[in-house]
Order: structure tokens, then C-alpha cells, then sequence
């Protein structure tokens, strides 16, 4: 028996997440694909699901396709367990996944050192965990320096670096995925 079971998608949320990303209301996604908006809002809150041509009649009104939609869906009621890698873990950095497939939220784990020198910025939010060791995050132009248990919480835009002060370090990162727009583009300075 395996961990992890495929599941039907929820196209629902895809749907929402794109009629909003273009600032349109359900009578104008309506309008522009000839299904009713009552129909819309069921499946927009995975009451009712689409057959493919009206999938497709979404997807032309919300300017993507059927497959782009169907990409962007959330599979319903997932269970995933990632296992942790047997044996002790070598000198060399590493980085694990900590959650499988394409979903809202990612997280990895950092074993060990990495390239010092490289700068994050990422579109959403993300919480840096220090499961193990110690860490110093540059951040806004200021250094933080974690030790185990440890947190620190970054919004969607905030340039950061970060590196490993004690060796056998294991660092946990958790962020909104980049392609959910959980907060909305913020200008440059």
C-alpha cells in the first residue's frame, strides 16, 4: 500500500483563481462563455463539474485553456506522506521536497550550507524554520541570526540570503507557491 493516492482534481478553485487574477465577475464569465452564473458559482465551489466542453467555453472566457485550468486544479481531499531519507545525511548540502506535486504550498528542507552569495525573492509569503543548527538570513539590510527553533517569517517581495553558521544545519522552508497570487504584485523600488 503507497503513501500517496492520485485523486480526482478540483478544478474549482483554478477557475476562481483565475477569473479573479483577471478582475472578472461571474455574470461577465457568464456572458462570455454562454453557461449560467448560478452553474459558474457551483463550480467555482466544486458543487458541479464541468463536462469538457464546458470546461473549454470556461477556459475561452478566462483567456487560457482547458489544460492550463486543469494544471492549476487542486486534487480533492489529498493525504501525502513524504518519508524522511534513510541513513545519516553526508557532508554535502542537500535540499529535500517536503511536499509532492503542484500544490498552494511548497516546502523544502536544506541540509547543510549553500551558496552563501545567491539572493531569494520570492512572489508570496514564506516561514524559514530552523529545525537544526543555525542560520543568518540577510534580509531588508538587516542580519538575523537563528538557532534551533527558530523562525522567521518573510512577505512576498523581501531580497534575502542566507547561510549556515553550524555545520549539520537543516533549515525548513514553507512558501506560498509562485503561481498562486496570494499577494498582488508590489511595485519595484
Amino acid at each position: 500500500m503507497g503513501d500517496h493516492k492520485e485523486q480526482p482534481l478540483r478544478v474549482g478553485a483554478a477557475v476562481r483563481r483565475r477569473r479573479r487574477a483577471l478582475e472578472l465577475t461571474l455574470a461577465v464569465v457568464a456572458a462570455r462563455s454562454g453557461l449560467s452564473v448560478p452553474f459558474l458559482s457551483q463550480v467555482e465551489n466544486d458543487r458541479a463539474r464541468p463536462s469538457q466542453s464546458s470546461l473549454e467555453r470556461v477556459a475561452d472566457a478566462l483567456r487560457t485553456t482547458a489544460v492550463e485550468l486543469l494544471a492549476a486544479a487542486d486534487p480533492a481531499c489529498s493525504v501525502d506522506v513524504v518519508r524522511a531519507e534513510p541513513g545519516e545525511p553526508g557532508p554535502e548540502p542537500r535540499v529535500r521536497s517536503l511536499v509532492r506535486g503542484h500544490h498552494q504550498m511548497h516546502a523544502q528542507e536544506f541540509t547543510g550550507d549553500h551558496d552563501a552569495g545567491r539572493e531569494f525573492q520570492f512572489r508570496n509569503d514564506q516561514l524559514m524554520y530552523v529545525a537544526e543548527g543555525a542560520v543568518e538570513i540577510e534580509a531588508e539590510g538587516r542580519a538575523y541570526r537563528l538557532g534551533r527553533g527558530d523562525s522567521l517569517y518573510l512577505t512576498g517581495g523581501v531580497r534575502h540570503r542566507w547561510r549556515a553558521t553550524v555545520s549539520d544545519t537543516r533549515l525548513v522552508v514553507v512558501a506560498v507557491a509562485e503561481h498562486i497570487e496570494a499577494v498582488r504584485d508590489r511595485p519595484r523600488p
